[in-house]
Parts: structure tokens; sequence; C-alpha cells
């Protein structure tokens, strides 16, 4: 595509799909919302999988954890790539060949090939960081971290979204005739395939920047990559609190993607909801995305105008101590009511924690934001392998005791007392993880800013140091 006449948009007009930033914002987004849609797309049909593979407990919470941990490395490679070949190229073969292990994970046979399909399909969760990139590229300063923060928003919506979705597909393919115990297989083949025509949506209809694609500026003897960081790794290391964030962004946006990976099981365990009710509960959750993290940011912002940096640190470790006290009252409720009350209050508060984390981040070395804002990213996903970990240790250990302990009983039976032991299990951990995170929610106020770094803060506060407020995961 030869766009080399435009810019970069300085607005956000959705509606004009004639300029190639909006309709690189808007491919870009369906793309990451399709990708979480994918990535979870699963969670909802996890009782099938079980009944259907003969999963162990152990494999079942391995299942979980191999889908996060592939992210981990698929980020931090996927960026350099991005510098390299420039986003549209990557996302383009992430869609295409991120569709082949959802659509061998609906024609999986044995436990093992569940498995390795969970720890590949894992790595489309990469697609949040080329959403970043490209929206960066595409649109100006003063407008750069409304796309970003929308386009992030709306693309995680699609980790609950597939709730909903997922089942209605299942359904679809049942009224065509389809055995309703097969309906999961079908629902991930298609899923897999919407990715890898998106794919090939994404190759046609985006360039990389609006002046044309890396290829060609290059081939024209223009510089593309994109800025680089102005001050050694190393340094950005050595801050103790580069890796207390990391640890407070595994508190907030670690347990938001565990929590969306072990809800529905939950539900229906502990309240013996149907899985569409679950669903429709999680899907709730994700919607909060729409606004939650901005409100985080914004907050973080209107904090720091008040108390200066020190502001933004009192504000990110009260939200996320909220965080954890609403997660470890949850865990305690017996009525679906009470449960979904605070529920969302749960969800409300780790996503404005999530923000308010990218509202301190930019402060803490403003000559390397990137590697910050790369480390503090990289601890969402640790987290959430730390989290799913220790899910794991509780529920596994309790649902084999069960199975065994009522062996000969019948499969009802042993179904019945191992989904009692789930819960039980489940609700402890979560329970432990909501007070790991108000001890975290404490850590965080260690966090200090020197007196000239308040200065500057306060002389230089323009909406490009804005750019990674409340956009991040």
């Amino acid at each position: 595509m030869n766009s080399a006449t435009q810019t970069k948009s300085t607005t956000l007009n959705l509606f004009n799909l004639k300029n190639v930033s909006i309709r690189t914002f808007w491919i870009t987004a369906i793309s990451f919302f399709l990708c979480f849609f994918a990535w979870f797309g699963i969670v909802p049909f996890m009782p099938d999988v079980v009944k259907d593979l003969g999963l162990t407990p152990d494999q079942k919470w391995n299942s979980i954890i191999l889908a996060v941990s592939g992210t981990v490395f698929a980020r931090l490679l996927i960026g350099k790539l991005c510098d390299k070949y420039g986003p549209r190229l990557c996302y383009t073969y992430l869609l295409i060949l991120g569709a082949i292990p959802v659509i061998l994970c609906g024609l999986v046979q044995t436990p093992t090939q569940f498995l390795v399909c969970r720890l590949f399909i894992g790595f489309i969760g990469a697609s949040f960081v080329i959403t970043q990139v490209h929206t960066s590229l595409m649109f100006a300063p003063n407008i750069v971290g409304t796309a970003n923060a929308t386009s992030a928003g709306w693309g995680n919506l699609g980790g609950g979204a597939n709730r909903l979705g997922m089942p209605l597909i299942a359904a679809a393919v049942v009224a065509f005739g389809v055995a309703e115990g097969d309906a999961w297989r079908y629902a991930m083949v298609i899923a897999g395939i919407i990715c890898f025509l998106m794919g090939i949506i994404y190759y046609f209809f985006t360039q990389d920047t609006p002046e044309g694609n890396f290829s060609e500026l290059r081939a024209a003897g223009k510089k593309v990559e994109t800025k680089k960081d102005q001050v050694g790794f190393g340094t950005v290391l050595k801050d103790y609190r580069t890796w207390i964030l990391f640890f407070v962004y595994a508190a907030c946006f670690g347990i938001e993607l565990t929590v969306y990976g072990t809800m529905d099981d939950y539900l229906q365990n502990t309240f013996q909801l149907e899985r569409a009710t679950a669903g429709n509960i999680v899907l709730s959750f994700a919607l909060m995305n729409i606004f939650a993290r901005t409100l985080g940011g914004f907050f973080g912002d209107k904090f720091g105008k008040l108390k200066g940096l020190r502001g933004r640190v009192l504000f990110l470790a009260a939200i996320l101590a909220v965080q954890g006290a609403m997660l470890m009252t949850f865990s305690t409720t017996t009525s679906i009511a009470i449960g979904i009350a605070f529920l969302i209050l749960f969800s409300l508060s780790v996503q404005m924690a999530e923000g308010a984390t990218f509202s301190v981040v930019p402060f803490i070395n403003k000559k390397a934001i990137g590697s910050v804002s790369g480390i503090v990213g990289a601890g969402g996903n640790v987290g959430a392998f730390l989290a799913a970990m220790l899910l794991k240790s509780q529920s596994a250990v309790a649902e084999k005791a069960a199975i065994a302990a009522n062996e000969g009983l019948g499969a009802e039976a042993v179904y019945a007392a191992q989904s009692a032991a789930s819960s039980a299990a489940v609700s402890s951990g979560y329970f432990i993880i909501g007070a790991i995170v108000v001890v975290t929610a404490v850590a965080a106020l260690a966090i200090r800013f020197s007196t000239e770094d308040e200065k500057v803060a306060k002389a230089d506060v323009t909406p490009e140091d804005m750019i990674p407020v409340s956009v991040k995961s």
C-alpha cells in the first residue's frame, strides 16, 4: 500500500476509515481482540475437555500455567522483531502461525497434545506488544496515549467475550448436527480459522507507518527504527523502584490474567452455575477494561497534581490494597449475589491498579521509559505464572485426594467430590493471593523520588510523557 503523502494522525476520528491511521487502529484492535479471544477460548470448555481427554488435576492446571508461560518469551522477542521487520509483517505472521495451535487444539486426542497446544497458543498473547507499536507509529504524540489505551482496552475484551462467544459458536455447530461432546473442538477450529483470515486482512489492508512500510522506507534511504533508550539497560536493572513496580504489576495484571483462566471453573464448582452463566459473569468482568484502566491512570494523574510524584505512589498503593481486600473477601463468600458484587469491585480495582502502575512508570527513569516499561510489563506474566502455580498446588492435591476417597462410588459422586475439593482449594488460594497483594501494596510505599525528580516532573509533564499511562498490559 502506498500512502506516502499521509502523516501521523492527530485525532482519533473512528469513522474516517479512509485515513490509514484510523483503518490500522481498527484492524489492530480487532486483531488483538481475536488473539485474546483464541488465547482463552478453551476456558469455557475446560469441564468438557477434562472429561473428553481424561485430564488429571495436575494436567488441567499445567495447561493454565503453560498458556501464560509461553507469552513471557514471546513478548520479549516480538518487540525486537517489530523494530526489524515492522508491525505489519509481525502481526500477519503471528495471526497466521498462531492460528495453527488454536486449530490443532480442536483436533487433539491426548493430554500431551493438549498441553503442547496450550503452550503455543500462549504465544499469541504477544499481540499486545505489536498493537501498541503499530498504534504508536500511526498516531501523533497529542493523541497516541488515547489510541494506545483504547486499542489495549478493546483488545483485552476478547479475554472475556469468549465466555459468551465460544459457547454460542458451540451451540451453532450443535444446531447443524454436530455431537454436543465434540462442539468444543469445532469452536476452537473456527476460532483458529478466523485468526488465520485476520492475518491475511492485516497484510493487505495495513502498512507499517502512514508514510509506508519499513521495507519501502529503507529502500528510500530513510531510518525507520523506533527510538532506542538513551541510557544503559543495566542502569534500569539496578534501580530498586523498577523491581518494586515489577512485583506491583505481577500483583495486578498477573492476578487479572490468572482470574481470567480460573474464574469460570470456580463459579461453576462453587455456586453450581451453568457454563453460560459463569461465562457471562466473566464477560462482564472483562467489559470493565473499556474504562477501568483509564480511570487508574486518570486518578494517578490527579493525585500527581495534588501531591506530586509521591501522590501517584500513594494512590497506587491504596488501590492495590483495595484490590487485595476485594479478592480476599470474594474468596470467603458463599452467596452468589454477594460474590458477584465483590467480584465487580475486584475487577474495577485490579484494572485501575494496572493503570495506576503506568502512571508511575514514566517517572522512574525518563531517559529509559522503554526499558522500565518492558521489565514492569513482564512482571504481569510472571505474576500470572506464580499465581497459577499456587492455585495448582492448592487444587490439584485436593482434587486427587477427593478422587481417591470417593473411588468406587460412581462417576457422578467422584465428579461432585472433585468439584467441591477444587472450589475449597481455589477459594483458599484466592485468599492467599489477596493477602500477598496487600503486602505488595505496602511495599509500593517504598518507592521514592528525589526533590529534583519532583521539580522536573512538575515542569515537564507533556502529553507525550503521558503516553504509557494506563495502556500497558
